[in-house]
């Protein structure tokens, strides 16, 4: 824009400004510095005001460095005004000096907004699924120059300010622009870099300051116990994983084998001095590991920001920023995409269940229930102290399907575990009566709770084909996994609890009382099929006094390690999906804490590394043999043969997919060694031992049936096999 020669004399404007507009600039509490600082139309000439505390003189000029004039000191704190030679507005540098020397200024209020009427109409209507790329702090070339754009939601405040090193954490010095119909606060403050550290200062509508908040779409935030947010710039990522993402985006998730390895990223291996491995260590040692042992997924405890250690992650704090523990969030994209390079997906443990009350995180955002619900009746979990989100407000509801594109999109994930969903869906979740609110129709079901999972599943179903999500539900509510069409929540999958509970409480009996409990094994089969399961032996198993896998199992030291890995393979060839924590892989004694690395050192002895290879060689033969995975969530992929022999304590079943080779599963939970045991099996001839979790191998003692068995047609025409049952264990048997 052409400025008036230097040389040329602009008529003096005559706009003045009330001395109580100059006092609120000063003080820090005008809720609207656009419509007086930066230059302005007076008359036909131009005016400009600035507030550059320490300043003795001011003079400003274009971007280009062209001078316009110098403006006089109203106030000696640092307000200014003067004329200058503009004709049209256009941004400003300002030129300012006092005794210590000599400095400049780009004027923030100089610049027009960035968001825009569309903008606004899609955030009311909770519609915008670019929520993301508008919000918090993002790199921008704006009307000539390079600077962040930051944008918050706070509708009830009265100021908004972003803060940080870069202006001495003044909340005067960048006061935001209010968008009425949206209630956002906006700002570009140019020349500021990437790695600035910044967050909002506050003014609740009563006047009060409140804690400096960091920014909810924040996208990198500091290393705790600090927790400022950071400026950062898109991703730089070339991402290589276009065969992996092809593959998933083209097959029936449900029909194919997901193994997933389940990994506090914090405690799996640390450096002899304890610290953490960064992103990329992590990447060096994980992802071969993980590989070698055949696990096809990576679930990942939450990553997402959070300031206390022994929360795990759960108790997030910054839903857009992967944790600085690990390093900048680049190194997060590299894991991602190394792992899809050799074909392992990454799920995330996600958490829109609720957040905690930290000072500068979410809770009383702008001195109001924002993000919350007022009412602590609907607004607090009791078992978590935290804050359960508002689901059935707009913003709030747009904040976190927003926040699960964003991992999809940015991240390349694979999947989300979504966590505590049972206590999305009770209003009455934890709490006695009178103690909660019922819904509309007077019933204890979450109403907008359901609409928010729906929406959010339908969302990243349609936009990331490939992607998987995985519901944490502990109760019986329908159709978890199943369609939104069809009435469902629209999991890809849900974990199935009750598997989980029953055969661990079956394994913990002494063997001669589990024929009394026969039932805890065949029980599941009821309900297998009603949802699309993964069986999970989660972190949530071996915390909190609970003990390891291999310390709850019953018995001696062999016989806890003889039914650890009949319980291991009895589960690979059950119907599901599999999951396992870390560490129980190779039987870990010790009780999991996140403060520590796991007990690698065990895999020096024998019983371990046999408990390791066993887990590797279940993993292989159930990714090579699709009978044992192809139909895992569907009825016909399953047939029991013996379901009744609880004296023997002895199962069996077999598992099928259409035109895969029959795999028959037999389990002996008895220490008995049985010879001559008769199982009915559905064709003639050899079947190979595919699979003995008592081959010495593993640790175990060696028995078994040489590696084949003979089915014969008896007189009456069934088809049988006279084998051996290892104590203990669990056999594999495929049709030969």
């Amino acid at each position: 824009m052409t400025s008036v020669p230097n040389d040329a004399t602009p008529a003096v404007p005559t706009a003045s400004l009330p001395a109580e507009e100059i006092a609120a600039v000063l003080a820090g509490t005008h809720s609207n510095p656009f419509s007086i600082l930066g230059p302005h139309q007076a008359g036909k000439a131009f005016i400009a005001r600035c507030f550059i505390p320490g300043a003795e003189t001011v003079r400003a000029e274009t971007l280009s460095g062209k001078d316009l004039g110098t403006l006089g000191r109203i106030d000696e704190a640092g307000f200014f005004q003067g004329a200058i030679a503009l004709r049209k507005t256009q941004p400003l540098r300002y030129r300012a000096s006092n005794s210590g020397g000599e400095w400049t200024v780009t004027d923030p209020y100089s610049f027009g907004p960035v968001l825009g009427p569309m903008d606004d109409y899609y955030i009311r209507e909770g519609s915008h699924l670019r929520l993301f790329d508008k919000m918090g702090a993002h790199p921008l070339k704006h009307e000539g120059a390079d600077g962040f754009h930051f944008a918050v939601w706070a509708p009830n405040a009265r100021r908004v300010s972003v803060v940080g090193d870069f202006n001495s954490w003044d909340g005067r010095r960048h006061v935001m622009r209010l968008r009425q119909d949206t209630g956002i606060w906006e700002i570009f403050v140019p020349e500021i870099s990437s790695g600035a550290i910044y967050k909002y200062e506050i003014i609740g509508k009563h006047g009060e300051v409140l804690p400096l908040k960091a920014d909810p779409f924040a996208r990198r935030s500091e290393l705790r116990p600090k927790n400022a947010s950071v400026t950062t710039g898109e991703i730089a990522q070339v991402w290589e994983d276009e065969a992996h993402r092809a593959h998933w985006a083209t097959v029936d998730a449900r029909r194919q084998p997901i193994s997933i390895y389940e990994v506090h990223a914090a405690s799996w291996r640390r450096h002899d001095n304890g610290d953490m491995l960064s992103w990329d260590e992590m990447a060096d040692q994980l992802i071969p590991y993980c590989v070698d042992m055949g696990f096809t997924h990576i679930e990942f405890l939450p990553v997402t920001e959070y300031p206390f250690d022994p929360s795990w992650g759960y108790q997030t704090t910054g839903l857009y920023a992967p944790t600085a523990r690990f390093g900048e969030p680049e190194g997060f994209a590299r894991f991602v995409n190394g792992a899809h390079k050799v074909g392992l997906g990454i799920i995330l443990d996600w958490v829109p269940a609720h957040f905690p009350t930290d000072a500068h995180g979410l809770g009383n955002f702008d001195g109001t229930a924002l993000y919350e619900h007022e009412d602590p009746r609907q607004g607090f979990h009791p078992d978590w102290n935290t804050a359960i989100y508002n689901f059935g407000r707009a913003e709030v509801f747009s904040y976190l399907v927003n926040n699960a594109l964003y991992w999809a999109e940015k991240f390349h994930l694979d999947g989300l575990r979504v966590d505590a969903v049972a206590s999305m869906l009770y209003l009455d979740y934890s709490r006695k009566h009178g103690e909660w609110v019922p819904n509309e129709y007077g019933g204890n079901e979450n109403l907008d709770a359901v609409r928010f999972l729906q929406a959010m599943n339908k969302e990243v179903y349609g936009s990331h084909p490939g992607i998987i999500t995985i519901a944490e539900e502990s109760t019986s509510w329908p159709k978890v996994s199943a369609p939104v069409h069809t009435g469902g929540l629209g999991f890809g999958f849900k974990w199935n609890m009750g598997f989980m509970h029953d055969t661990l409480q079956y394994f913990q009996r002494e063997p001669i009382h589990r024929k009394h409990h026969h039932h805890d094994m065949t029980f599941g089969l009821v309900y297998a099929f009603s949802e699309n399961f993964v069986l999970p032996l989660s972190h949530d198993e071996v915390v909190h006094g609970k003990g390891s896998l291999i310390a709850k199992m019953a018995g001696d030291d062999w016989q806890k390690f003889a039914n650890l890995r009949a319980y291991y393979s009895f589960m690979w060839g059950y119907p599901g999906k599999k999951l396992l924590f870390m560490g129980q892989e190779f039987a870990q004694w010790q009780e999991w804490s996140e403060g520590r690395s796991l007990d690698w050192n065990l895999l020096e002895y024998p019983l371990h590394e046999g408990m390791r290879r066993l887990v590797r060689d279940l993993n292989g033969t159930y990714l090579r043999k699709a009978a044992l995975h192809a139909r895992d969530c569907e009825g016909e992929g399953f047939e029991w043969l013996i379901a009744d022999d609880s004296e023997n304590s002895v199962f069996a079943w077999l598992r099928k997919a259409p035109g895969e080779k029959t795999i028959a599963v037999i389990c002996n939970f008895t220490p008995v060694y049985r010879e001559n045991y008769t199982i009915p099996l559905p064709f003639e001839g050899r079947w190979k031992e595919i699979l003995n979790s008592d081959a010495e191998i593993y640790g175990g003692s060696g028995k078994g049936n040489g590696g084949l068995v003979q089915a014969k047609k008896q007189s009456s025409g069934a088809v049988t096999a006279t084998i051996t049952l290892p104590p203990l264990a669990t056999l594999m048997l495929e049709q030969d």
